[in-house]
Formats: C-alpha cells, structure tokens, sequence
C-alpha cells in the first residue's frame, strides 16, 4: 500500500499535524501509525493494585493516542505578550522565528478550546506579586521564568483527546498496536516504514509489512527516542550533540507551594549551582498532584509527574533536573541517561526508590518505618524506601541538593528534612536530529517533529510543531 503521507507516533505533534493538513488538503491518503492504544483504552493498574505490573506489550502511561504528555497533568504552556523570546517549549522557534512562533500558539490553543479545554489561564492574575517572587529569587542567583499555563488535568486531558481521535477518524487512518521495526531508504531518500504487530515487538523472527510513502514524519516522542536514536545510528541520520537531564521527583508539602501555586500554578526555577555550575531547572510542577511511574523500553521504570482537575491529594510534586552536556570523546547522552536509571532500578528491584531529604544529609538510606511516620504521605506508594545516591551520581546529587539548600531562601521550607525524593526522573529527548527549516532530517522528505528529535518539549509547543508541519507538507 502507498500513501502520501506517513507519520510515525500518535502524540501532540503528530495528531495536530493531521488535523491541519486534513483542512489544508483533504485529498492527501494519510497514515498514522501507534504502537500503543486509543485513548480510551489507555489505563494504568498502579492505582488500584498499589504498584507498576510492567504492562506488556507496552505501558499504557507512555505509549498510545495523545502520547505520554496526556498522561501527565496536561499543562499548555503559553506566552506572555511582552516578552520577545519563547522561554520554554524547546527550539521552534529557531527554526520559524518568534513572531510566528507566538501566532502558531494562538492557533493551536484555539484548537484546544475548540475541543473543550479549560478557558481559564493560570499565571496572569497576579504580576506584582510574581515580579516580587523573580527578585527575590534573582537575589539567590535564581531566575524564574513565568508563563500562562492552561491547566488541561490529567482525567480531562483523556476527554479532549478522546474528542480530537472521534474528529480525526474517518478523515485519516489510524492504525494501532502497530509498531514501526525499521525505515525503508534507498539512496538516501525515504520511501516508507517496515511494521509489524506491537504485542511482537520483542519477536525479532517476526516477518515485517512494508508500508509506502514518498514522506515520513517522524513523531515518536520522549518514548521513542531511543529507538530514533538507533534509527539515525542504523541509516546514517545526521544529528548533532545533545543534553541529558537527569533528576528526582520532589514532593513536599502543599502549604510550602502555596504562594507559587497560587500565583504561577507551575513556577519554573533555574539556577546553575556551585562548584559544577550545572544548570538545574524546576520542571512539570503539580500542585495537588500524585507521583506516577512510566515504564519504557526494556522494562525501564522513571517516576513523572500528575494533577487532575477534580481529584486532589495534600501535596506538590516537581521535577528538579539537571543538565549535563557529552561531547568527546563520548557522546551518547541517551545511552547514559539509560544507565544511570536501570541502576536505580536495580536498587529498587525494578521499581523507583524514594528517599527523605534528611536522610541523604545525614548519610543513611530510608526506611519503610520511616517513611510511614514521615510528615510528608508519598503520594506514589510503589515507591521502594531506599538510597538513590548510590546510583544517581555525585555530579548530579551535589547539584540538586545545593539547588534545594538555595531556593529553600526564595521558598521556606523548601529543603525541609521530610521532603521527599523519588528517582529516577529522566528526560529522553536529548537525541537532536539535524533538520532544516522545513523540519527535514538528512534523508529527503523524511521529517522529524515533536519532543522525540529534540525539537520540541512539552505539550503545547509538540502541537505548533505539527501545524508547522502540515503547513510545510500542503
């Protein structure tokens, strides 16, 4: 079978993408594969067994229609109007300039309200008080960077999608529990993709389809990109050095956040610590949220992050991640961020381990019965009491405990003993692909978009970067 357009993934990017190009070009045969399920056929165990069962083929957290970021707390990070550059959301704008950035994000929040998004925006209601908050953090050698948040929920998040799949269903093919092996090039131009059943996608005996397009995009996600990276090692796609960030999950008490809760709902803290001065960043705040477990490939277990609308606990959680740059002679940052946590795992017996605050100041691994007359409940209660600074690194462990020592003077009681830390969280996007404005990798007409090739991070700038697309592709 031949279509005139292929797309790998079924996340933000890769969804948005084809509904533009179905108003764009309604005669273009589209294809969309998903190793995972619909959405409505996404669900997780963990809340009603009390731990990760490792779902096979796939996790239902990470995999399938909407991608793992619907999965999360389902923020849309927007814009603030006098700001002249893009603060978060990845790269984009690199490529198409602010200006136009800013206008595809107005178009894609439409979108989004169209199909039944929050109309409220947290993050603007209170300027002198978040400009207050920015000094005194900037004292402390912190910045803090604001944006409007449009709060989606996690439980909502489903609903949305739910209605954008129903739109897209008759209008493109959909294909799920399908899974991408390998890509069909031939003199260095793309002509389709080999797949095969996902439930046999350890069966590397199992006989591949080809499917065929003159175009691929590729739009696989953080999920993903450790098979893209294998992708690009395998046909020769050019990418360039890239950033692993690696990190805990932190909660603490919701009375601590408040103020930054109220004001931001998602405050974003970055700092560059002593002695190493690696960038540390706050990132995927949920205030009332739950910590959760994503599982990727090879059983791989990271902690994340959830808040839905409706259903609420007593705590925040964030994500503290620190940056680290590999270049000569190794440069693989995937590969060690992999490493890094399947030796957490390890600790855990293949589940994350959780560790209080104070125990890491006074040398000492948690304790169950510790954790059970800890003033601060866990929220994830799979997590296994344990010593994450036997695995996570010194680097990175002396840059996150210094980050807390310091925002504990922008936030009281920030870096109090009874603080949780869960590990490992790690962000897998740091395979960047090398693409032109067009979003074109070195191989003609495949493209590359979304968080999995490094262009994109987080929910909202994944949709802009799939209207860019369609618009590339009319």
């Amino acid at each position: 079978m031949k279509y005139d357009l292929i797309v790998v993934g079924m996340g933000p990017s890769s969804i948005f993408l084809a509904y533009e190009l179905i108003k764009l070009n309604p005669n273009k045969k589209i294809l969309l594969i998903e190793q995972g399920k619909r959405v409505e056929k996404r669900k997780c165990p963990e809340e009603k067994v009390g731990k990760c069962l490792k779902c096979k083929p796939l996790c239902d957290i990470t995999c399938g229609f909407s991608g793992a970021g619907a999965f999360s707390d389902g923020k849309l990070s927007l814009y603030n109007p006098e700001d002249d550059e893009i603060h978060v959301g990845g790269n984009l704008q690199e490529y198409i300039g602010v200006p136009k950035t800013k206008e595809l994000i107005d178009y894609t929040d439409k979108i989004y309200l169209d199909f039944g998004a929050d109309t409220k925006v947290e993050g603007t209601e209170y300027k002198e008080e978040i400009k207050q908050l920015r000094q005194k953090a900037k004292k402390e050698g912190i910045d803090l960077i604001d944006v409007p948040i449009r709060h989606l929920g996690t439980e909502k998040s489903h609903e949305l999608y739910k209605r954008i799949e129903d739109y897209l269903e008759n209008k493109v093919e959909l294909q799920f529990e399908t899974t991408v092996s390998d890509l069909i090039i031939e003199e260095g131009q793309i002509k389709g993709v080999k797949i095969k059943p996902a439930r046999e996608i350890e069966n590397e005996e199992y006989p591949l389809e080809e499917v065929f397009s003159d175009a691929v995009v590729l739009s696989v996600g953080r999920k993903g990109a450790n098979w893209l990276a294998e992708m690009c090692e395998k046909h020769g796609i050019k990418t360039k050095s890239g950033i692993v960030d690696i990190g805990v999950r932190y909660e603490l008490p919701d009375e601590v956040m408040k103020e930054v809760n109220t004001y931001l709902y998602e405050a974003k803290f970055i700092g560059r610590p002593g002695p190493f001065k690696d960038k540390v960043r706050t990132f995927c705040q949920n205030p009332s949220g739950f910590v959760a477990t994503e599982v990727y490939d090879n059983k791989l277990t990271l902690v994340n992050g959830h808040s839905y609308k409706e259903r609420k606990s007593k705590n925040t959680n964030l994500a503290l991640l620190v940056s680290h740059n590999f270049t000569y002679p190794f440069n693989k940052p995937i590969e060690y961020g992999r490493n890094v946590a399947e030796n957490v795992n390890a600790l855990g017996n293949g589940n994350v381990l959780v560790q209080r605050l104070g125990d890491i100041y006074r040398g000492k691994r948690t304790w169950e019965q510790e954790l059970e007359k800890n003033t601060v409940t866990p929220t994830l209660k799979s997590a296994v009491p344990g010593d994450i600074t036997f695995s996570l690194g010194y680097r990175t462990m002396t840059d996150i405990l210094q980050f807390i020592r310091t925002l504990d003077k922008v936030i009281e009681g920030f870096a109090d003993p009874d603080n949780l830390l869960y590990a490992p969280e790690i962000k897998f996007y740091s395979n960047q692909l090398v693409i032109n404005n067009q979003f074109e990798t070195s191989i003609k007409n495949l493209y590359s978009i979304g968080d999995g090739g490094g262009l994109t991070r987080g929910l909202m700038m994944a949709s802009c970067s799939g209207v860019q697309m369609a618009r590339n592709l009319r």
